[in-house]
């Protein structure tokens, strides 16, 4: 028998792993079930592991996998959540195809949109800003809700532990502010972009990465502009 904060961990990587393929770090994790520290997700993860229902891998910074769910286990129950990036995923050597997205509906021209895609943004060490619209891209109207959307490709590795990759595309919705954990477009100092998870450090600003082997960076709030949210991603195959 699980505790509900066992069963909740247990519900959260698991849709974690269906939906990007990859864990959520322990930061996530923690900020999903509401805990002050990082401690007691390890004491939930040697819970689990304990009792048969995951599996740390070996040899892989906080990769798990998950072995079993719990036989009372209903769709309807959910963990609470944080940001996990929708993925569309290319077709190839998938039977039967799925749609892609070079490939929009035509019969029904109000269930795509087309959104422009602004260059690429560093998701490890700055590059040069956002730089002018490259290309179109057409996009699942139910992807993106309201609001003004912009695309950006991914360069680099520093968000792979929440499931964004090199040569992804994100799918960012213009804002200038955000929300402690949000994923966002930060522009310093006015010359370089970058996609980081957004953090406030007293008054200052904290930019961090989704992966251990980068540092997260902080800045006072007059260096760092947010000029958009991360709300999907797609992902082809080539």
């Amino acid at each position: 028998m699980l505790t509900r904060k066992q069963q909740e961990l247990l519900l959260f990587i698991h849709e974690r792993m269906k939906e990007s393929g990859v864990p959520p770090s322990f930061d996530e994790m923690k900020d999903a079930l509401d805990l002050a520290s990082k401690s007691g997700i390890h004491r939930l993860i040697t819970a689990l592991e304990e009792r048969g229902f995951i599996r740390r891998l070996p040899n892989r910074a906080r990769a798990l996998e998950v072995i079993k769910l719990p036989e009372a286990y209903s769709p309807s129950i959910q963990p609470r959540r944080g940001f996990a990036p929708s993925v569309i995923e290319g077709s190839l050597g998938k039977t039967p195809p799925a749609p892609t997205l070079s490939k929009p509906p035509v019969e029904d021209n109000s269930s795509s949109i087309s959104v422009p895609v602004m260059g690429r943004i560093a998701a490890g060490v700055p590059i040069s800003a956002i730089q002018n619209n490259t290309h179109d891209i057409t996009v699942p109207a139910e992807m993106i809700g309201s609001g003004d959307h912009y695309a950006l490709e991914v360069k680099g590795d520093s968000m792979i532990e929440a499931g964004i990759l090199d040569g992804d595309t994100v799918i960012i919705r213009n804002a200038s502010n955000a929300n402690p954990g949000d994923i966002i477009v930060a522009l310093v100092d006015d010359e370089e972009a970058t996609l980081k998870r957004f953090r406030r450090r007293g008054a200052s600003i904290a930019l961090e990465a989704a992966n251990p082997a980068y540092e997260t960076r902080i800045f006072p709030p007059d260096r760092v502009k947010i000029q958009g949210k991360l709300v999907g991603l797609i992902r082809r195959y080539h």
